[in-house]
């Protein structure tokens, strides 16, 4: 007997926290029994477990087979090939017409006839859990689906006979995958509170990010990821009216609901959006009000970086909508407002998503109006502004200004290609470049990605306050005043066919130049299959069958006199034909310019083998950066070691060391002298931001640096106010910020750089110092700076002529500190070439840095 009271009472604590539906839905709301409950198809109840995301994709493909109101595909895979399901929901008659219905939609957009009283339905995005560990959305996503295909009548029948709603109950499966492992596997069956508790505090690197420790949340205009390019794919399938964002944050808050700061929205954003919102934010005041739920509104967070998701509507004609519930992390925390638990948040959730519908159901005629003018009014509006539009300056490098007009082409900008050269302000534009007029539907979103701004109403930013788009892919661009002289094609551009060369026999010698953004991918693949190759330090003119061909300093010469490797012509032509970088052949190695191909200036290159520093210390944001930009754009796996694990490594195995932003004063002294080992028998070490902070301290980087607290002691605080701190705060940061640098560009390590300026971007006031040893300085800050997004003046002044890049020799190795991270979000295709020239060229230059 009294093992059985013992096991009852632990299944009684195991179930404490099983909600049934009546904890979550009104008494009154019936349905329909064939619909099974997430209950019946989990075998648990919601908000007992965490739902892993295959669990949760089941579920709705139940709903789905079931329920004549749902239509489930899939848009796309994450990297790790998890699908992303999208739910289409209406009425069992109007789903059958969608399409039509879709088409309508859209057209409406492109009409100048009136649109008032329409019956066309509102169009309604619900998306949840953006960051895998804020899981309380997606796990409501699995409630709001049993309530639009099984609840019964009035109120459902209206909603549904009123809206399309799109149902993204993950956007991001990887994450949330990860993060339901976590709470259920720490998980016992009597729930601990503690917030110090292993369940609640997540190992490094947390659940928040996606496959490569990117935060999808800041990827709606960059689109590096897969699960961003399906999503703006369907995004404008649609064009929604509303879109809503469901997160989490700390556990100590309540609960937030937009509209955010009212001084922090983007200038481009119509007032008229910020009148729709609040009208919204009423409706879920009142829901929440009626379950006495504390939540607040128009604090904290903004509404101006126009790459998150509750921001993007808003540059496209729809309204997007921030919730942030206080989060348990786990199934149960102790917070200052007593026990927070995990189907407490799911409910609120619940209650938000449910008045988002009836705020659409009761808004319909007035978000229809304003989407309609939004876009209707957008050519009118390009035809007030003082200039056309923008012409991008095309150059060596085709793969990068591909991949900058495939971006535009995802967001619905059209770039057309000039047809004859154009001079802008004494600036000439070849027949490469491309003209993006204003006059077109995203008139809004243009002028956003162009955007120079640098001051604004309010200049205080949680996020980034510069993105301009041509900046992070290096690329010279103008506004174009007048449309005289501009003749452009009259189809804009689509991807284009890669070009095809014509194939490779035997040679002396081979070359390929160093313009493209995949020429290191292409070198790595040749040297990964045995290719032995060299770089031109110096520029050279080689004789090539019936001509004379000119290669920049950075070309890689492949001589036949030292290939080992049988058919290595077939490994060339093949590589010529996936990246489409043309190999010229050469028929001597004596050149008739610069030197000949036997000469000591052909450096040897190597394949890199590459230990990226992470775990507990380092960014997961940034170490992820740089893998991300190794793996895709180089070709190579870099080995991730956590820093506790590095005094058990042999660093000899590794060529190159990259230290991200991090704190690396946790590294032990012995692990510290065996890294300055390493570099003096011939490593090649790169630290930028934290990273080159211990190059410094560790006496390897051979400068100085101002830290965030000097650079802070700049600004005078006498007679300030307490309510002046966050004023203050605002102004001694950088919140993202566009930089111009300086570039030598006869560095190897700045070798396809086209231009003796390069944009970085910055979010640091950490800062180093002009190195006083000469052929050290790689990139320095220009006397004026910042190119877009604000930056007090007087950080702008300690930033001028400030060291943005360093290298030198020590011992046998190379050490590189860069003040910067060059692969940003992964879009910073300008900067990123240098971490690739670090790795291909780090040991190719010589300079003492006392």
């Amino acid at each position: 007997m009294r093992l059985i009271i013992i096991i009852l009472s632990l299944l009684l604590s195991f179930t404490a926290l099983a909600k049934p539906l009546s904890y979550y839905f009104e008494q009154d709301i019936k349905f329909d029994p064939a619909i099974p409950s997430p209950e019946k198809v989990l075998g648990y109840e919601v908000g007992e477990w965490h739902v892993r995301h295959d669990q949760l994709v089941h579920y709705l493909q139940v709903l789905a087979e079931k329920s004549d109101r749902i239509n489930i595909e899939v848009i796309g895979r994450t990297h790790e090939q998890r699908p992303l399901v999208m739910l289409t929901i209406t009425a069992a008659d109007k789903l059958h017409d969608i399409e039509n219905i879709r088409q309508a939609h859209l057209a409406r957009l492109a009409s100048k006839e009136s649109v008032s009283n329409t019956k066309h339905p509102a169009v309604v995005w619900m998306g949840y859990s953006v960051h895998g560990n804020e899981s309380s959305g997606s796990n409501s996503a699995l409630l709001i689906a049993y309530y639009l295909a099984a609840a019964q009548g009035v109120d459902i029948d209206k909603l549904l006979n009123n809206t399309v709603i799109l149902l993204d109950p993950a956007l991001n499966p990887d994450g949330l995958a990860r993060f339901a492992n976590w709470a259920n596997s720490n998980r016992g069956m009597n729930l601990s509170a503690d917030p110090n508790a292993r369940e609640h505090v997540e190992s490094w690197p947390s659940s928040r990010t996606n496959h490569y420790l990117f935060d999808l949340n800041r990827d709606w205009l960059l689109l590096q990821h897969p699960e961003s390019r399906a999503r703006i794919a369907k995004f404008h399938d649609w064009k929604p009216n509303i879109l809503t964002d469901f997160h989490e944050m700390g556990p100590n808050s309540t609960y937030f609901f937009q509209p955010g700061i009212p001084s922090r929205k983007h200038p481009i954003t119509p007032d008229e959006n910020v009148t729709l919102t609040k009208a919204i934010a009423n409706y879920h005041a009142k829901t929440l009000d009626e379950h006495n739920a504390l939540y607040f509104t128009e604090e904290s967070f903004d509404d101006f970086y126009y790459g998150k998701g509750s921001t993007y509507p808003d540059v496209n004609g729809g309204v997007g909508i921030l919730f942030e519930q206080a989060s348990s992390r786990g199934h149960l925390q102790e917070t200052i407002n007593g026990p927070l638990s995990f189907p407490f948040t799911i409910k609120n959730q619940l209650l938000t998503s449910l008045s988002t519908f009836q705020a659409a159901i009761d808004n319909r005629q007035a978000l229809l109006d304003y989407q309609a003018k939004f876009y209707n009014q957008a050519i009118e509006l390009a035809d007030d502004e003082d200039y056309q539009g923008y012409v991008v300056k095309g150059g060596a490098d085709r793969s990068r200004m591909q991949l900058f007009l495939d971006l535009l082409k995802q967001h619905q900008i059209n770039a057309y290609k000039l047809e004859e050269p154009l001079t802008v302000n004494n600036q000439k534009f070849a027949n490469t470049s491309y003209y993006v007029p204003l006059a077109q539907p995203q008139f809004r979103l243009i002028k956003a990605i162009f955007s120079e701004q640098k001051r604004f109403v309010d200049n205080t930013f949680y996020d980034v306050s510069g993105w301009t788009l041509a900046h992070a892919f290096n690329l010279d661009f103008a506004q174009v005043n007048s449309r005289w002289g501009l003749k452009v094609a009259d189809i804009p551009w689509q991807q284009v066919i890669k070009p095809r060369y014509e194939a490779l026999t035997e040679s002396y010698a081979f070359a390929f130049k160093w313009d493209d953004y995949l020429a290191p991918k292409m070198l790595n693949r040749l040297l990964q299959q045995g290719i032995k190759a060299r770089v031109a330090l110096t520029p050279l003119t080689a004789k090539s069958l019936h001509k004379s061909i000119s290669l920049d300093a950075g070309s890689i010469i492949i001589s036949a006199g030292l290939q080992t490797k049988a058919q290595w012509v077939d490994i060339l032509n093949q590589a010529q034909t996936e990246f489409a970088i043309e190999v010229m052949p050469i028929t001597t190695g004596l050149t008739s310019k610069g030197a000949d191909l036997g000469s000591r200036s052909m450096a040897v290159v190597e394949a890199p083998n590459v230990l990226l520093v992470g775990g507990e210390g380092t960014s997961q944001y940034e170490v992820g950066e740089v893998w991300y930009y190794l793996d895709r754009f180089v070709g190579l796996a870099p080995s991730i070691i956590e820093m506790e694990r590095l005094d058990s490594i042999e660093l000899s195995d590794y060529s190159h060391i990259v230290l991200a932003n991090g704190h690396y004063n946790r590294l032990n002294d012995a692990t510290k002298v065996a890294i300055k080992s390493w570099v003096r028998e011939g490593g090649v070490i790169w630290g930028h931001k934290g990273g080159a902070k211990f190059l410094v301290d560790q006496q390897l980087l051979k400068t100085s640096y101002l830290s965030r607290r000097d650079v802070a002691s700049a600004f005078n605080t006498e007679g300030l106010k307490y309510a002046d701190k966050d004023d203050l705060a605002g102004r001694q940061r950088i919140a993202g910020a566009i930089f111009n640098t300086q570039v030598d560009v006869t560095h190897p390590l700045t070798f396809s750089l086209e231009r003796n300026t390069l944009p970085v971007f910055k979010n640091s006031t950490w800062l180093l110092e002009q190195s006083t040893a000469p052929f050290v300085n790689v990139l320095t800050y220009t006397d004026k700076p910042l190119l877009a997004g604000f930056t007090d003046d007087i950080n702008i002044k300690q930033v001028a002529g400030g060291a943005a890049m360093v290298a030198h020799s020590y011992g046998r190795g190379s050490v590189i500190g860069m003040t910067d991270n060059p692969v940003f979000r992964g879009y910073w295709y300008g900067t990123s070439r240098l971490l690739s020239n670090a790795l291909f060229f780090g040991k190719t230059f010589s300079a003492d840095g006392d």
